[in-house]
């Protein structure tokens, strides 16, 4: 049945700074870019290397989030990498605040949270 998570959608404040956070910070690669006049909203859809997507929307004044980071909905979003620590150490290069590495006491493996420029909670998640 279900087979694997296809896109999170995101949406952004700022669209042009989210932009440049996902695609120039983060490496997402851009598969298609679409302004849809009716609704005065972008839509970006970006790629991971595994082919998964992230979907970047804008819509004009939208609410902020209700509480960090324990809003009913979406908790977090983590992506998997080789090295959380060369991870974290290269976001911290571009100025991106990202909280101390921390171990998962089931899994044993490192983790990170940092944010997007909207305050979306992002984790790195250590591969193997």
């Amino acid at each position: 049945m279900l087979k694997a998570i296809h896109h999170a959608a995101i949406i952004c404040s700022d669209y042009s700074r989210s932009k440049a956070f996902y695609v120039d910070i983060l490496g997402l690669k851009v598969l298609a870019e679409h302004y849809r006049e009716a609704r005065d909203s972008w839509k970006l859809d970006l790629q991971l290397p595994d082919g998964s997507q992230v979907e970047l929307f804008s819509f004009p004044n939208p609410p902020e989030r209700p509480s960090f980071p324990e809003a009913r909905g979406l908790r977090h979003l983590a992506f998997v990498v080789d090295s959380v620590e060369l991870v974290a150490d290269y976001l911290e290069s571009r100025g991106v605040e990202v909280e101390p590495i921390r171990i998962d006491e089931y899994t044993g493996k490192a983790f990170t949270f940092f944010q997007d420029p909207d305050g979306l909670p992002l984790e790195l998640y250590q591969a193997n």
